[in-house]
Formats: C-alpha cells, sequence, structure tokens
C-alpha cells in the first residue's frame, strides 16, 4: 500500500479557532501595549499620567471593538490616545513634566534613560501642535500623510509643524535641555 496514496484519499479536516471578543481583545493589549505606552509616555511626559492614557484608551478602545477589529485596531487605539491626550491638553493648557527617571530602568541602561528623558523634556517644551507632528512623525514613524490623517490637519500644516518643531528641538538641545 502506497502512504501517499492514503493521504491524498483523506477526507480534509478544517479546524478553526474562534476566538471570544474578550479574548480578542487580551491579545490586542498583549502586543500594542508597550507600542501605546510609548507614544502616551512621549506625549505626556510622565509615567504616571502614560499609564493613565492607555487605561484610558484601552477601556474606550474596548467598548468600540467590533468597530476597532474591523480595520486597524492599533491605529483605532493611536487615535483615542491622541484625542484623550489633546481634551487634557487643552484643559490643561499647561505641562508640568516630572523631574523623576521613569520607574523600572535597569541597571546598565541608564544612559537610554536619561537620553529618554532629555527627549521627554524637550518634547515637553515644544508647542502642542509642532509636539503632535514631531511625535507621530520621526517616534512613531508615520509619514507626514498619515500624521496629517491622523491629527485632522492639512499636508502643509503638518510639514511646518513638523519643520519648525524639528527646529526648535535642536535649539533647546544645543542650549541644555532643562
Amino acid at each position: 500500500m502506497d502512504m501517499s496514496t492514503q493521504v491524498s484519499d483523506a477526507p480534509l479536516v478544517r479546524v478553526e479557532v474562534v476566538r471570544t471578543r474578550d479574548q480578542e481583545f487580551t491579545a490586542f493589549v498583549q502586543n500594542s501595549g508597550p507600542y501605546l505606552h510609548k507614544t502616551a509616555l512621549l506625549l505626556a511626559g510622565d509615567s504616571h499620567r502614560a499609564e493613565e492614557l492607555v487605561q484610558e484608551t484601552f477601556e474606550r478602545t474596548y467598548r468600540a471593538w467590533r468597530k476597532a477589529r474591523d480595520g486597524e485596531p492599533r491605529a483605532y487605539a493611536r487615535r483615542i490616545l491622541l484625542n484623550l491626550r489633546v481634551d487634557k491638553w487643552r484643559r490643561t493648557r499647561r505641562e508640568v513634566v516630572s523631574d523623576a527617571v521613569p520607574a523600572g530602568s535597569e541597571p546598565g541602561h541608564a544612559d537610554r534613560v536619561v537620553v529618554r528623558d532629555e527627549v521627554v523634556r524637550a518634547l515637553a517644551q515644544l508647542p502642542l501642535s509642532q509636539r503632535r507632528v514631531v511625535v507621530l512623525r520621526h517616534l512613531l514613524d508615520l509619514t507626514e500623510v498619515e500624521t496629517a490623517r491622523e491629527l485632522g490637519l492639512a499636508l502643509g500644516t503638518v510639514k511646518s509643524a513638523n519643520a519648525r518643531g524639528i527646529a526648535r528641538l535642536r535649539e533647546i538641545f544645543q542650549e541644555g535641555v532643562r
């Protein structure tokens, strides 16, 4: 008896794994959590506010999970995160960046922590419109078109805010980050 004949005669079995909404969302949180936290930290300048933003982002994303999962869930959550941060900026109008180095840094990574802290402090000195554009363009690697779409701005506005933001960051780093 030829084994290849036996295998080809066997009926095909199709196994579909159906995940519940909660299982899908849990997988999304595990995969996207670090990315969203990094984004929130860069936008908020403070790890506590970043954690609050991410938590609220997950809450809103979960409520709209059916809509979010049909498209790009990470982009959907990032948009929620940006909107939440803009709302908080509008309410407070003034940023105060924590002087504390983010908790959880491991020995041996001190230089990266110091650099990250300086970048966050420098970003905090930019006007809101420039900071949002610079974070999306250079730290999240979105294109100018994607950034414009994400923020609901004209492409020219994104380009000019980016150029001014980068120029201002250069000045801040030359002067020394405060």
